[in-house]
């Protein structure tokens, strides 16, 4: 693992194929990414989540494919750059970005994920939205893992900062032809921008129209993660449906 503030471009074309309203369909095989969950390596706490995020289902359905070069947008604490450090391989390699406000509190978990090089073909970026800095065409995939509703959250560590901007930074940094998949608590449909701070929940339907409006085409959505019982009028950590949500997932294609 190395820490970088900036990338070398690398090249590559991806085929487009048809959109889909939804699919629970697996449209490639998840093998390699199964190997990586069984990894007697990864945390006991990982593992244990794993029921819940169904990881291999969700990665999938993403399309994601050994040697890939993914971008794991607002990483956390990790759980998802792992899995996919472990799935791309040797010939593959992730950046899990992070800012200040993620830093500060994951900071313990952070380091007992990447001591020793433990994830050797990670790259940690730590940068604020408005300062994100991509090289153009580098990432075979990009994941929003339950972060995209963060842009819209406002505390005295993460100010206000123009979505569409760092969106569009994600654009440029994404291949011709390749994947930005987005997981997320969903709101009540209707819902304003502001409910994330509350509830941090965010409207589907404001997803598709901003990543859309920078130029990513809505490909296929999934149910792999539905939940008809979540009333989506509660915050994600209410007991009753903390680690249960309804979450939505999208997968935007570039052209």
């Amino acid at each position: 693992m190395k820490k970088i503030s900036g990338f070398l471009a690398v090249g590559g074309l991806a085929l487009c194929v048809g959109f889909s309203n939804a699919s629970s369909l697996l449209a490639f095989d998840a093998g390699f990414i199964e190997e990586a969950l069984s990894s007697p390596d990864r945390k006991r706490a990982d593992k244990n989540r794993d029921p819940l995020r169904k990881p291999a289902e969700v990665l999938d359905f993403m399309g994601l494919k050994e040697g890939d070069t993914v971008l794991d947008i607002f990483s956390g604490g990790g759980y998802y750059t792992e899995i996919l450090s472990r799935s791309v391989g040797k010939t593959g390699q992730v950046t899990a970005h992070n800012n200040q406000a993620y830093l500060s509190i994951l900071s313990y978990d952070l380091e007992e994920r990447y001591k020793g090089n433990r994830l050797g073909n990670v790259e940690l970026l730590e940068a604020e939205p408005p300062e994100l800095r991509l090289v153009e065409n580098r990432y075979d995939l990009a994941i929003m893992a339950l972060a995209y509703h963060d842009f819209y959250i406002r505390t005295e560590d993460w100010p206000e900062f123009d979505v569409n901007k760092m969106l569009q930074e994600i654009f440029k940094g994404v291949k011709s032809g390749g994947v930005v998949g987005v997981i997320d608590h969903a709101a009540l449909p209707g819902s304003e921008h502001s409910i994330a701070q509350k509830l941090h929940r965010i409207d589907p339907a404001i997803v598709e129209a901003e990543m859309t409006a920078v130029g990513f085409i809505l490909e296929a959505q999934s149910d792999i993660l539905a939940n008809a019982n979540d009333p989506h009028d509660i915050p994600m950590w209410d007991p009753s449906v903390r680690g249960r949500t309804d979450r939505f997932i999208m997968r935007f294609r570039k052209p």
